[in-house]
């Protein structure tokens, strides 16, 4: 397969480093809100930072500015990460 394939996953899922493009938001009003207030949003390019092994919270960056989200709110990101950076 091409490098080029991509995979969907959570935010949580995904790996530090792992780069990927929001897709989809399952929440609310409330937490696209929120999520907006920090520049998260669909369509944005993100990368994962960092977290925990056990429900601790997620440290992602969109272009030069890092945000942590809650476990909760972070399995709540859907993300699409192409093939090339799934390892």
């Amino acid at each position: 397969m091409a490098d080029t394939e991509a995979f969907i996953v959570s935010l949580v899922q995904m790996r530090p480093g792992q780069k990927g493009k929001i897709v989809e938001i399952n929440g609310g009003y409330g937490l696209t809100q929120k999520l907006d207030t920090l520049g998260i949003g669909t369509g944005k390019e993100i990368t994962k930072v960092s977290g925990q092994l056990m429900r601790g919270p997620v440290l992602l960056q969109h272009n030069n500015t890092q945000a942590a989200v809650g476990f909760g709110m972070a399995s709540r990101i859907i993300v699409e990460v192409h093939g090339k950076d799934k390892k």
